[in-house]
């Protein structure tokens, strides 16, 4: 089966500051804020939605299209694409712009300066599904450039291509009509339980009528599992067991990596959220968003301790 990606391709730029921020901001000049914070030094990660699924992906045996911008600073990230045995022909370089990148300063007491640069991001990536055979096909639409999102669903339902809802953090961008449009003939909305009651909030739908649009909603819950609802039933779909909780940034994606894995297979709906599930633990215990690592064999064997056989 043919899996297309389409979101984010971001840098995440991660620096320690070794004080507290507190200590450097004076209450009464709040208004004429004027401070520089050095820091320990800079680590940098692969990060953005489309990437990070699309590598999850590719450590479960699947070849992603990613259907995404970059800028010209892409050399490191397709380097670590092309390792990982991803495809970049759904990348379109933007030679003007840098990467969209994350700069994240966190003190010691946990608290956290980030500024973004959606760079390359601003613009569309413009794929043509024009190979893509549509009953062999699916897509997941995960928060990147506004108007990707909205193209990517108007194609795929012209072309007759299965594709995946996934607002995320892309949600206060949206119009009330234009999030409906989106919505409706998808085969799935994935959000987690803040996302889809935004989603509720800006549609004016209810989960029932929202189940009118699409034909299955799937919340994650965190550390409480996940929710299959299909507008006959609801299923709760339990957390695969974790090691050691290390940095939840990331589980989003991993787990709809486990899920599109899923879908390709041709297994069910729980059988789809429990392999997201096991995906999802990986990303937890390592820090960042494409840290971790499996084998295949690894996984089917974490699944059965988990769930049993699929």
């Amino acid at each position: 089966m043919s899996i297309y990606i389409s979101g984010s391709m971001a840098y995440d730029r991660i620096m320690d500051f070794p004080g507290r921020f507190s200590d450097h901001i004076l209450p009464d000049k709040i208004h004429i804020l004027n401070v520089c914070f050095t820091v320990n030094g800079m680590i940098e990660k692969f990060g953005g939605t489309a990437g990070n699924v699309a590598y999850s992906l590719s450590l479960l045996n699947e070849k992603p299209v990613i259907l995404a911008t970059i800028g010209k600073d892409y050399a490191n990230y397709f380097d670590w694409l092309k390792k990982s045995g991803i495809s970049v022909e759904g990348i379109k370089i933007i030679e003007n712009e840098f990467t969209a990148g994350a700069y994240i300063t966190t003190d010691r007491a946990d608290n956290q300066i980030t500024g973004f640069n959606p760079g390359a991001m601003k613009y569309p990536s413009g794929y043509r599904f024009n190979s893509a055979a549509p009953r062999d096909s699916i897509a997941l639409i995960a928060p990147g450039n506004l108007q990707d999102m909205a193209d990517y669903a108007r194609a795929c339902k012209k072309e007759g291509i299965r594709y995946i809802c996934d607002p995320g953090q892309s949600l206060t961008a949206w119009e009330k009509e234009s999030l409906r449009e989106w919505i409706e003939g998808s085969t799935m909305l994935v959000s987690n339980d803040y996302e889809l009651e935004m989603v509720m909030k800006m549609t004016g739908m209810n989960k029932k009528e929202l189940l009118r649009l699409t034909k299955t909603i799937i919340t994650t819950l965190g550390e409480k599992g996940s929710l299959i609802s299909t507008g006959e039933s609801d299923i709760q779909i339990p957390p695969a067991k974790v090691s050691d909780v290390v940095d939840p940034t990331g589980a989003g994606d991993a787990f709809r990596a486990g899920l599109l894995k899923g879908i390709a297979m041709g297994k069910g709906l729980e059988t789809g959220a429990k392999m997201g599930a096991v995906a999802a633990v990986y990303a937890i215990e390592k820090y960042g968003t494409q840290e971790h690592y499996f084998s295949y064999d690894d996984f089917i064997q974490r699944y059965r301790s988990n769930f049993g056989d699929w």
